[in-house]
């Protein structure tokens, strides 16, 4: 199904994005976290309470939380609305587990842990973009190889 790629660790993927990591504590109001999101032009803020994660707020939960059921965004804090089951993994989990997970859980966004903090944070577009970047990689050196060029 994923490239033989797939099976290296995430944490390759996460050294090659920006180390910034955009959080929100479970008082800040919706509207701030939304303001932010769009500021940074990201899906999801993660929540932390005193540096532990206690839950993801994501564009999703904004529309299904917050506009389908009339609660006002200047009012309401993340803590009411955020989604507290968060998968998460280890840098040494492999972006096909990565995959897997999103789907079968049906989430956007991966926290990546170590020793019980958060070191980073992918999405479904990160893995999808790593994978077809491998690919293409992988294309042009098959390339090279049958043009008999040297690699």
């Amino acid at each position: 199904m994923y490239s033989i790629s797939a099976s290296l660790p995430v944490g390759i993927l996460l050294a090659q994005k920006s180390p910034d990591l955009w959080t929100v504590q479970p008082t800040t109001t919706v509207f701030d976290a939304i303001k932010l999101m769009a500021d940074k032009n990201i899906g999801s803020v993660l929540v932390l309470d005193e540096g532990n994660v206690v839950g993801i707020f994501t564009e999703r939960d904004y529309t299904r939380k917050m506009v389908l059921m009339g609660r006002s965004s200047k009012e309401t804090r993340v803590s009411e609305v955020l989604n507290s089951n968060v998968i998460t993994v280890t840098a040494v989990d492999s972006i096909e587990l990565c995959m897997k997970l999103m789907v079968e859980k049906k989430v956007r966004h991966l926290p990546i842990m170590d020793k019980g903090s958060v070191i980073g944070l992918v999405s479904i577009g990160d893995l999808v973009h790593c994978i077809i970047s491998m690919q293409n990689n992988t294309i042009a050196q098959m390339e090279q190889y049958i043009a008999g060029l040297p690699g």
